[in-house]
């Protein structure tokens, strides 16, 4: 059994070293070098937990496992290892909550974004939204069109779109200022009035 024991920790030094932690050792370690990093944690599990309410208890169970496992070796990297050990904790969560093929995924931020795929309702509201926007798009007048396609859609400037299209910047921007509030009538209203555009 000792044998065993020495040949797990041969060829790393630091292992040897910290073979045998003490507790006050352990805990000392703790206070100085994880506890500090008490803001990043937080801002690392509001980053990648929805349920906003459970983060106190994830923290104290991440400041669980790495104390009891630097009780058996200190880490090297007290930040890297605790932001690993909340990212381990964080995919077991999933693991548990919804069944998702772990191997699927390398990593804790593609389970995110699975887990905050839209609903079939939001979906299908997004879906709406972009049909009456194609239809307002539709409906204005060519030249008005033409201006909000190029200005909005290809990030073309004001003055280059005035150049291109031989009309005054003015102009331009009227037309703009038209589309977006005939755009923004299709999106918000119940029933959108393009007649004023035409």
């Amino acid at each position: 059994m000792v044998e065993n024991r020495d040949t797990s920790n041969q060829g790393t030094r630091a292992g040897d070293e910290r073979a045998a932690v003490s507790v006050p050792e352990a805990l000392t370690w703790f206070i100085r070098e994880v506890l500090p990093l008490e803001a990043v944690l937080t801002q690392f599990l509001h980053r990648n937990w929805r349920n906003k309410s459970e983060i106190p208890d994830l923290r104290q169970e991440i400041y669980a496992h790495v104390y009891e496992a630097a009780c058996k070796q200190i880490p090297d990297s007290a930040r890297a290892f605790t932001l690993t050990t909340a990212r381990n904790l964080l995919i077991n969560r999933i693991r548990d909550e919804r069944v998702i093929p772990i191997e699927a995924v390398s990593d804790l931020e593609s389970i995110l974004i699975a887990a905050d795929m839209p609903s079939p309702e939001r979906s299908a509201l997004a879906r709406d939204s972009l049909r009456r926007i194609q239809l307002a798009i539709d409906r204005l007048p060519p030249r008005c069109r033409e201006v909000v396609l190029l200005r909005k859609i290809e990030g073309i400037s004001i003055r280059e779109i005035a150049t291109r299209l031989g009309m005054a910047e003015k102009t331009v921007k009227v037309h703009i200022t038209s589309g977006m509030r005939a755009l923004a009538d299709a999106l918000f209203s119940e029933a959108p009035d393009y007649r004023g555009e035409r």
